[in-house]
């Protein structure tokens, strides 16, 4: 057995993209403020509060005005509008007996008007700056509004496509998770949280909610400790340490125990490993689900155990309001820890900077939403996420002068779905999609338009006969397939994850022309794609790209932009393999080509044998249709010359790693070079490969690059069931194109 070196920390570090950080610092004059505020108030206001309200539970706006002139409204939700909002904190400023101002709170989650892509597919840009800035627009429209607070990032770690709500997430690895992370806080955040133009942000789910049971929204999670802190929790600590203001628990069991009451995870590792001091809100009435999940006999239990936990404000639902002078008076509680949930919620409060500049200026949405400067961002993300799957004989880019194309199926001019999932205030008449984009291109002459669907469900075969016109009159088929937003996102899990409606017999239909077809797909998740793989020339999977994703779509079909986009998720070839991800760990009998049996290699009445004896499918065998981080480009990049500053490490140290990159192409392109590793062996069984590092770099043709990347041995650091320890051994390295192809190198730390 080796040595072991622990090094015992407050919660789990990891190295990432270079990102600006703002990890508040409790101010001793705002603390005297909290102190006499708290001093000053009733247990009505108190609760008051702790209380995040939708405007419509009162019954109407007379109703809703005299809760807040009594104090009793510490939050709303799903409200916008500078004017209206503005009347609601003139009535909380100026006629509350305390003047304390109402925080208004908004899913705003990838977007506000000007929506950008899905954050799945923000993931798939790899690229952090980038992300933070489409953040930034949404926070700057929010905020013109009059919101204060949004309810994201979710940066749930996730596993399973079934999972509708895995498209608001980061993927599947905790690496890039945690990338964007940070990235999206300081998008929201900015670098002072008073600034109007930002709004504080909410790391959410807390904590495990992406290993929902068979991708079932809502659903059981069961995370052993030492997998929890090792891979869900490392994105909420980046998100703590970028100063994110605010955490929300999850709707989620963990091990037995509801998240919106568990202490271990929002108490013990939050509060006093993080040091966290901003705001817990719960998530739409998960103190109450308690009663439902088994945890709590009524609202008087749940109540109890979520304040026991650390809950500072609950949202929607009545637990506290109902039942806290009840604990009160039975001393299951005390009036100090009421006082110290009410300091968490007035800190963020005043960290907005609402005490002193409660109102907002109703001029600036004009001038704000949907500006040139924000639409140019919106493109911009919405072109890098796109990633270019398939390019057989090169078909793409396409040429400009082609005498015309087709542009054909249901997500081809469709603006509201192309907007994707969780978006309240975007509109379809601001989306510009792919047929009026390609028209404003090519001209009108040149796009032979029909959708062939009218929906991406539609099983009637009426309108192929149009479609199959249209690509008989065109030099090539542009077909736009997937699924519309409502089909992904919270509360739409499905089963199966395969072409929906009449969508594989379009494309037949198409392939029967003979036109050299270029596959669009538009979706919230990965999709079981296999077959299309072998009847599209081209695949340029687009995730739900927002408001501009229709010129970002043109260009880069038209070779006016080239494509960039990984993946930040493993593609399944069928359900059937779900879970499927690449920094699995390995088994007792791995699997590779020289020991896989498919079934239609077993010999009718054969002899019972293990097949191989390795962990594999008889029929889908061992491997996903695509990995992660796998994405083509226009051009082709040539790796070689790996290469480590030294072999060994020392536990406290770090080696540069460097790679030689050249463009071999005819295309200036971006390639994100990646850096994996593999710890051989361990106190505890480690992951096959794990993302340590990337870099997105730009080449010019026939231009040739060295890359460096750094790798520390905190980046080694992982949770052995007892501590924080980084161990020496021996370890793999890889930097490539993918998580499947790169070059080998090893080291080791001493």
């Amino acid at each position: 057995m080796k040595t072991t070196f622990l090094f015992l920390i407050i919660g789990l570090l990891i190295s990432t993209e270079a990102v600006a950080t703002v990890s508040p610092v409790k101010d001793e004059q705002t603390e005297k403020k909290i102190e006499e505020l708290i001093s000053k108030m009733t247990l009505d206001e108190k609760l008051g509060q702790m209380a995040q309200f939708d405007p419509y539970q009162f019954g109407g706006d007379e109703q809703t005005k005299q809760a807040i002139k009594e104090g009793k409204v510490g939050s709303i939700l799903n409200l916008v509008g500078a004017k209206r909002i503005n009347e609601l904190q003139r009535i909380a400023v100026e006629e509350s007996r305390l003047g304390i101002p109402i925080i208004i709170g908004r899913d705003v989650i990838h977007g506000y008007r000007t929506i950008t892509p899905i954050p799945l597919g923000m993931a798939a840009s790899w690229n952090a700056e980038l992300t933070s800035k489409a953040m930034a627009v949404a926070a700057e429209e929010a905020a013109s509004e009059g919101v204060h607070w949004t309810f994201a990032p979710m940066i749930d770690v996730s596993r399973d496509p079934r999972w509708g709500r895995i498209a608001e997430s980061c993927g599947e690895d905790t690496y890039l998770s945690t990338v964007m992370a940070k990235a999206m806080v300081q998008g929201f955040q900015g670098d002072d949280l008073s600034d109007p133009k930002t709004i504080a942000a909410c790391a959410k789910h807390y904590v495990g909610y992406g290993a929902a049971e068979g991708g079932r929204d809502y659903n059981t999670t069961y995370i052993p400790e030492n997998q929890l802190r090792n891979d869900y929790l490392p994105p909420f600590k980046a998100a703590a340490d970028a100063g994110v203001a605010t955490f929300m628990s999850g709707f989620n069991d963990l091990n037995g125990v509801p998240v919106t009451g568990n202490e271990f995870t929002l108490k013990t590792i939050l509060r006093e490993e993080w040091g966290f001091d901003g705001m817990v809100v719960s998530d739409w009435a998960s103190i109450a689900e308690m009663i439902a999940h088994g945890y709590a006999k009524d609202t008087k239990e749940a109540g109890y155990k979520a304040l026991r936990a650390g809950v500072d404000m609950e949202m929607v639902s009545r637990c506290y309001l109902d039942n806290v002078q009840e604990l009160l008076d039975e001393g299951k509680i005390e009036m100090a820890t009421i006082d110290k949930y009410v300091g968490n919620i007035l800190r963020v409060k005043f960290r907005l900077g609402l005490f002193d500049h409660p109102y907002t200026d109703e001029t600036l949405a004009e001038k704000t939403i949907l500006s040139e400067k924000n639409k140019a961002i919106a493109k911009e993300a919405a072109s890098e996420s796109f990633v270019l799957l398939q390019n057989k004989n090169e078909i793409l880019p396409l040429s400009k002068d082609i005498n015309s194309v087709a542009v054909i199926g249901p997500l081809a001019d469709a603006p509201h779905d192309q907007m994707g999932t969780w978006v309240f205030d975007g509109k379809k008449e601001n989306t510009v999609t792919p047929y009026t984009a390609l028209t404003e291109l090519l001209g009108a002459g040149k796009v032979n338009f029909a959708e062939g669907l009218a929906t991406s469900r539609t099983k009637n075969t009426d309108g192929f006969e149009a479609a199959i016109q249209a690509a008989e009159k065109s030099d090539a088929v542009l077909l736009f397939l997937g699924e519309e937003s409502i089909l992904s996102g919270e509360a739409h899990s499905l089963a199966d994850l395969n072409f929906r409606g009449a969508q594989s017999q379009l494309l037949d239909a198409m392939v029967e022309t003979g036109k050299p077809i270029v596959l669009v797909i538009m979706a919230g998740r990965q999709l079981t794609i296999e077959d299309a793989l072998y009847k599209a020339d081209a695949i340029l999977y687009a995730w739900a790209p927002g408001t501009m994703g229709g010129p970002a779509l043109a260009e880069m079909i038209f070779g006016e932009t080239v494509p960039s986009g990984k993946l930040p998720v493993t593609f399944p070839k069928t359900v059937g393999q779900i879970p499927i991800y690449y920094n699995h760990k390995n088994t007792g009998r791995p699997a590779d080509y020289s020991n896989w049996t498919h079934i239609d290699e077993i010999p009718v009445e054969a002899g019972q044998t293990s097949l191989g004896n390795t962990s594999h499918y008889l029929d889908a065998g061992f491997e996903p249709l695509f990995p992660f981080g796998y994405g083509l480009s226009y051009t082709t990049f040539e790796y070689s010359d790996l290469k480590l500053s030294s072999k060994t490490m020392e536990a406290d140290g770090s080696i540069e790693v460097s790679v030689t990159l050249k463009n071999t192409g005819k295309y200036e392109g971006s390639e994100v070079v990646q850096l994996y590793i593999r710890d051989r062996f361990a106190s505890l069984t480690r992951p096959v490969k794990q993302l340590k590092g990337y870099k997105k770099v730009n080449v010019k043709p026939g231009e040739t690059k060295q890359v460096t990347l750094m790798l520390s041995a905190k980046d080694l650091e992982f949770f052995n069931g007892t501590d924080y320890v980084i161990e020496p051994g021996d370890f793999d390295i890889w930097v490539g194109t993918n998580s499947k192809d790169g070059l080998h190198n090893e080291f080791s730390i001493n």
